[in-house]
This record gives structure tokens, sequence and C-alpha cells, in this order.
């Protein structure tokens, strides 16, 4: 049952609405309200700041079909931990999230276990494999909010455009995982000094530019909005900004670990360092951060991607992608953009992590408008803290952060009203 809350002496910063001053906010029955109720439960915000709950729209929780790695009940709680109230998960499950009742049993199975809201993307083609369109109709009827094949690429130019223009007439963004297959084969790490050094296969940024390329031509060509994933190359910077300044509808998103971690990371062959796309060069991170801070990329993700011990715990070149996000993902933008390269102000985190998303995926969340559903973050931007992946709430633990020194997080989530995480008790339940 929603809560009646006083949330009392917070910094509100709403990009939103362009608010950042010193208010209180109200809440009732899990909507905002111009006026305290009888009986609400007062929460002292003094010295912290109350955001629109914080959006991620790009999570693996692994079900159907990996339950050991992830499942939606342990992924949103990893997620309410890191401050977050909403996420989008990707459809590379087993079976993959291309069908009407797949994503039926995902919206069922969240709606029973998971502590924040969780939407489902669709896939663009059958089996994500890049052949033949998904029953794109269906997906939207079912009520996915992107397509996209994240994990995977479509390589065949002519399906994708067929995809894009089918998304349109739906109005259903498409997100894209932008990876050339023939460039990056069986590529580990990028391509460079450090790929060189240790003898292992290279991927280059090239890969990630040709489709970044693609999808700005397809964008334009078409007219609908298309989202580049993860950018990790400074070359796709330059060439998102080169597409937006024209007004071509192209977006991007940006991962913590692409703007605080090089392929350096790799060089004692920790898989935990091991992710898609791979994490590149300073040169590659100071660009991003550039785009960042100029409005080339306007939204934060994680790419949350949990691995079981057991599937990490081998040689580099055998091991998957992907490292766990959602809970340090605020704490790392925070240290990186805010406190360490002063690249943004505070409300420019915020908007990147709720208005942004909520807008590209037109999501009835990122606001703290009067009606708007309560869900609210509250943080404090200067705390000092060290991530331990033992305290994680996720069933796995594939990490590069464990025991980093960490710089403003999340102290409390509420999610419709209702508190579900708060760093001083836990979880609500």
């Amino acid at each position: 049952m929603s809560e009646s809350l006083h949330i009392q002496g917070g910094r509100v910063i709403d990009p939103a609405n362009g608010i950042d001053e010193i208010r209180d906010l109200f809440v009732l029955d899990g909507r905002l309200v111009d006026k305290k109720s009888p009986g609400a439960t007062l929460i002292d915000a003094s010295g912290k700041v109350v955001t629109p709950g914080l959006i991620d729209i790009h999570v693996h929780f692994r079900e159907p079909g990996q339950s050991h790695k992830e499942t939606i009940e342990s992924g949103s709680r990893a997620a309410a931990m890191g401050g977050f109230t909403t996420v989008v998960c990707m459809p590379n499950t087993n079976p993959v999230a291309d069908s009407p009742a797949t994503i039926a049993w995902i919206q069922e199975k969240a709606e029973k276990t998971a502590c924040v809201n969780v939407f489902c993307t669709g896939a663009i083609t059958r089996g994500i494999a890049g052949e033949e369109m998904a029953p794109i109709g269906a997906l939207a009827a079912a009520g996915v909010v992107a397509l996209t094949d994240d994990g995977h690429c479509v390589q065949n130019h002519g399906v994708m455009r067929r995809a894009v223009e089918y998304a349109k007439q739906f109005g259903l963004p498409i997100m894209d995982h932008c990876q050339e297959a023939t460039l990056s084969a069986d590529g580990v790490m990028n391509e460079g000094e450090w790929s060189t050094r240790l003898g292992l296969p290279g991927w280059p940024a090239l890969a990630e530019d040709l489709i970044v390329a693609r999808n700005i031509l397809l964008a334009e060509e078409t007219g609908h909005p298309i989202h580049c994933q993860h950018i990790s190359s400074a070359r796709s910077v330059r060439l998102l900004r080169e597409a937006r300044k024209r007004g071509v509808p192209i977006t991007a998103e940006a991962c913590p670990h692409h703007i605080s971690l090089t392929d350096e990371g790799l060089k004692n062959f920790d898989t935990n360092f091991k992710v898609n796309p791979p994490l590149r060069t300073q040169a590659d991170i100071d660009e991003i951060i550039k785009g960042i801070a100029d409005g080339t990329i306007t939204i934060l993700a994680s790419d949350h991607a949990p691995h079981a011990p057991y599937e990490k715990e081998v040689e580099l070149d055998k091991a998957p992608f992907g490292m766990l996000g959602l809970e340090t993902e605020l704490a790392v933008f925070l240290k990186i953009l805010l406190h360490q390269r002063k690249a943004c102000t505070l409300p420019q985190v915020i908007a990147m992590l709720t208005v942004n998303p909520a807008r590209l995926l037109g999501l009835d969340r990122g606001t703290l408008s009067l009606g708007a559903i309560a869900d609210i973050t509250i943080l404090d931007p200067d705390l000092a803290w060290k991530y331990d992946k033992n305290d994680s709430p996720s069933l796995s633990r594939n990490t590069p952060f464990h025991g980093f020194s960490l710089r403003g997080r999340a102290v409390q989530t509420i999610v419709d009203g209702k508190t579900v995480w708060n760093l001083e008790n836990g979880f609500s339940d």
C-alpha cells in the first residue's frame, strides 16, 4: 500500500520542469500532490538531493532462461539499491523476447516479484539472429517500449531498414548494439597496444563506428529515432555530434565503465574487465566525456550484465562479456563527471538518468510534476563509500569495481509512493 509522505528540506532537482531549489515534496496514494496529508510519514532530506526516480534503459535481468545469473526479483533489488526506480530489460533471454507470449511472461513475473518498475524491449529480429523481422506490430501491442537485438547487431542493412520503417508505424524507437561482425570477429578486447602486449585477439573501434554511421544514415533516411547503445569509441562520438547538429534523430548512451576504465585493466587477464563493447583507451574516454558534456550523448545507462562466478572463472578468451552495473552506476558517473572531470553539473547528470531516457521511450516517469507517479530517489552526491560486491542483492559478482572508493550514492528509493530501500534500514520487505 502506498504511503503518505512528506519529504522535507531537500534540494529538489527536477530537470523535466527546470527545478533546482530547496523545497518540500508531498505524496498521497502514490502520486505527487501539492500539500501535506494528515499523518504523513516525515522524511528529513536536509543536506540531500531529491530527484525523480532514476531510470536505466539498458539492463539484463536474465529471465526467462538464465535465472542462475540473475532473476527479475534479484535484479530489481540491485536497481533499488542503486537508486533506480525504473529499468528497461533487454530481449536476449532464453527464449528470446521476440513474441508477445515471452513479453507477457516477463511482465507477469515483474508484477509479482520486482520492487521497481520493469519495462520490456522486444527483439528486432526473430531469435535476435538478424535474418527475419520479429512481429513488430504484435510486440507493440504487447507493450514493449523499444526494439533492439542487444547482445547482437543486425548485420543485414536491408533487414535493418525495413525494421526501422515498421517500427516507425508503431512509434517504437530502435535501440542498436553497434557492432560490425566481420571486424569484431573473435576479438576479446580493444585492438591496440594492450591487445598486442597480451597477445589477445583485438576488437577495433571501427567495428562500432561503421554501424553508428549506418544508423545515422538510416535515421536520416527514415526520419525515425535510432538510439546507439553503450558508445565506446571516440570516432563514434564525433560522427554522432555531426549528425545531431544536422538534426538527424539519432541518440546515444554511455556506460560507467566506458568513462572510467581502459583496456589496460585487462593486463592481469581479469575477466571482470571483459565487456562488450570492450574497454578502450583514455583518448576514447576523453571524447565520450566531451560528448556527454556537450549534449552529443544524452543518456547514461549501466548495461548491467550479470554472469555466474563459474562462467567468468575461465580463460579470458572463453569468458562471457559483461559486468554488473546498477549499484555502482550512479556513484561512478558522479565521481567522474561531477567531481573529477567537472564535465557536468548535477542537474545535467540527473537529466541523463531521468527525463532524457523517459522521453526517448515515452515513459510516464522521470518527473516530479504534480500528479505524477511518485517515483523518487534521494541521494547524497558527496557521500564517500567503498563498494563491496559481497553486499550485493544480485545473484552474480562479476564487477571490476569491488573495493573501489566511490563518491555519491542513493540513500533512499521510493517507487509508487512506497519506500522500497534505504541506506540505513535496507529493503522494506
